[in-house]
């Protein structure tokens, strides 16, 4: 299992003061009950923070354009047409994925493109599952714009316990699907938003694993185009 290098300094920290905990209650008390209690109150987190800091080695293979990766594993708690009136300022179709504590954190490139804006927005640490968190909690905000003129916006939400945003992304940065984008820590969602014509590939309680899960397709531009263009009889 490979840790992510968001975790390492969390690890080695937690790793020595447990020890450090551990070493003076069995050299200078008594071994009772209580002693072993605490021994395994450490091991036990120790262990939920490695399989919380743990990097997926998943290799994105699929189709480069078109497709939508799920960003993060987790669990769809939301999807509907929302009107996005901080970036975009049109309707879009939102999906949101909960990330609980025993999910793997890392947030990865949803589709192919152009990063034309990237933003940190500071705000409160509502439990992530809240609708109202898409909005109101501490968020960073990617927006990819795709060869074909898609504008995808992927917003990294942090939760009741999140204090820390990463995000690797810049503006005018190339981005491939699948790719890391970054990683949350602790309870936290990610938030994306898709073109109306696009074909949902998810209903809300679906478990996403990213790399591993479609969740859209993207409209065909010269489809949509053909389709709404006149006939001459």
């Amino acid at each position: 299992m490979r840790i992510h290098k968001e975790g390492r300094k969390t690890l080695a920290y937690t790793l020595l003061i447990g020890f450090i905990i551990n070493f003076v209650m069995f050299y200078f008390l008594s071994k009772n009950i209580f002693t072993y209690f605490i021994f395994a109150v450490t091991v036990v987190i120790y262990f939920f923070l490695l399989n919380f800091f743990r990097s997926p080695n998943r290799v994105y293979s699929g189709q480069v354009l078109g497709r939508v990766n799920a960003p993060t594993d987790g669990k769809v708690v939301a999807l509907e047409k929302v009107f996005e009136n901080e970036y975009l300022n049109e309707e879009c179709i939102k999906i949101s994925i909960f990330m609980t504590i025993f999910n793997a954190h890392s947030n990865w490139i949803p589709v192919t493109g152009k990063i034309t804006h990237v933003a940190h927005k500071n705000g409160r640490f509502m439990a992530a599952y809240l609708p109202k968190s898409s909005t109101e909690n501490e968020r960073s905000i990617i927006i990819i714009e795709t060869p074909e003129g898609h504008k995808i916006l992927s917003s990294q939400i942090a939760g009741a316990l999140a204090r820390r945003i990463v995000t690797y992304v810049k503006a005018d940065q190339i981005c491939y699907i699948g790719d890391p984008l970054g990683f949350i820590k602790f309870g936290s969602r990610m938030d994306i938003y898709l073109p109306l014509e696009s074909e949902i590939l998810v209903k809300i309680g679906d478990e996403v694993r990213a790399n591993n899960t479609f969740i859209a397709n993207l409209p065909n531009k010269n489809k949509l185009s053909n389709e709404l263009r006149p006939s001459h009889k």
